[in-house]
């Protein structure tokens, strides 16, 4: 006769003799537990990190940026300009130079990423009136050029944008010809005032100055050569059509690039760390899960004598290894459940309370960034079953062996 799978688990799982196999399994569960909390709690704060920076980087980056192919640089001639304006959605181009400079203000000076932006990249509306911490956002006024600088900059030049009687001192080496021995044509110089100190993200604070583009043409001696042209679209416009037909006007010359792309090497980095991370937990949900297959082994052992009779009123070695299989899968379950959980409960509590500080006073956020996503308890959750089906194994078939006619 053929038993019921539940009445044959429920008689031969009960009145265990050995509370020993009671307290491993238990064990087994507490550590699968903590290990998947541990898990999640990891995989969300990388989640967090992901978007902090995403939100950070394209608060100052443009919707589309066009660059060349080859080389550092192009010439952006109206014919060029025409193009690029009259593909549907486009709503702002703005040209840009952008290359290294060395700055001086009193006795201070700096290595700077000088980035020369037309007028109307104040229509862009990528640096808010919050994130300004003096003076005020302008490139021009009264024809007279102003410079914007990150906030690490205005603090190693001790940069008072209120000060205009001084203006900052800015260089730029020239490509020069072995044997010229005249500084003066070793570089370029222009003075420029301070308009305004802006705050954004750190390595962005401490590397760009932002200057009118008439200046960066003149110091830089680019004549029509833009090394990018950044574009703002109209409100609504599916941006990915957009670059489409960016790329289509402009042909292969040019390198259309969103806003994931224009860092692609730094999300990709971050997502070989998830990676990684979420592979090096799950060897430790491995180890952690080994307590599984020791309590299943001894739980075959303990039960020899009542698989043998289970076997003699009809059940068969396929019926007593799902016994041993469910076992295990239960316990890796509960385990796992519990985690999910727990990690789940802890991740809400930093998102809404933010429990953990960064422990910096000048951080961007005061609690650390955690974003909770579906994808990572389904991954756990996988790699759990997978984990179980492999250990349970092993003690399933043994435990079946034990019901073997052989073995009656």
């Amino acid at each position: 006769m053929n038993l019921p799978f539940f009445i044959a688990r429920r008689y031969l799982l009960s009145k265990r003799k050995k509370n020993f196999i009671n307290v491993i399994s238990m064990l087994s569960m507490v550590g699968v537990a903590f290990i998947t909390a541990a898990l999640v709690i990891v995989l969300s704060v990388f989640n967090g990190l992901e978007d902090l920076l995403r939100s950070l980087n394209n608060s100052f980056d443009p919707e589309i940026k066009i660059e060349a192919t080859q080389g550092k640089s192009f010439h952006a001639t109206p014919a060029v300009l025409k193009k690029v304006a009259a593909v549907p959605g486009v709503k702002v181009v703005t040209e840009v130079i952008e290359d290294y400079a060395y700055v001086r203000y009193h006795d201070a000076n700096q290595i700077v990423t000088l980035k020369g932006v037309s007028e109307n990249f104040i229509e862009h509306g990528r640096i808010p009136p919050e994130n300004i911490t003096q003076g005020k956002l302008r490139l021009k006024e009264r024809h007279i050029p102003y410079a914007m600088l990150g906030q690490g900059i205005a603090n190693t030049l001790t940069v008072d944008a209120g000060n205009t009687a001084f203006p900052i001192q800015v260089y730029y080496i020239k490509n020069v010809k072995g044997g010229t021995t005249d500084p003066s044509r070793m570089y370029a110089r222009l003075n420029i005032l301070p308009g305004g100190v802006f705050s954004i993200i750190q390595n962005i604070d401490e590397s760009y100055m932002l200057v009118p583009l008439d200046f960066a043409q003149e110091l830089l001696s680019y004549g029509d050569k833009r090394t990018s042209l950044e574009i703002k679209t109209i409100a609504g416009s599916d941006i990915q059509k957009v670059k489409l037909g960016l790329a289509n006007v402009l042909g292969e010359s040019f390198r259309v690039l969103n806003q994931e792309e224009q860092h692609k090497d730094l999300y990709s980095l971050l997502k070989f760390e998830k990676l990684f991370t979420f592979l090096a937990f799950s060897l430790l949900l491995g180890v952690g899960s080994i307590n599984i297959f020791f309590s299943l082994m001894m739980l075959a052992l303990d039960k020899k004598k009542d698989i043998s009779i289970l076997a003699a009123m009809g059940g068969n070695q396929h019926l007593i290894r799902n016994i041993f299989l469910a076992e295990g899968a239960l316990i890796a379950f509960i385990g796992a459940l519990s985690g999910l959980v727990i990690g789940g409960a802890i991740c809400w509590l930093q998102q809404y309370f933010g429990m953990v500080s960064m422990g910096m006073e000048t951080s961007i956020t005061q609690g650390y960034p955690v974003k909770m996503d579906w994808t990572d308890f389904a991954a756990t959750l996988a790699v759990m079953s997978v984990l179980t089906i492999i250990i349970s194994y092993r003690p399933a078939i043994l435990a079946a062996r034990f019901g073997s006619p052989q073995q009656l």
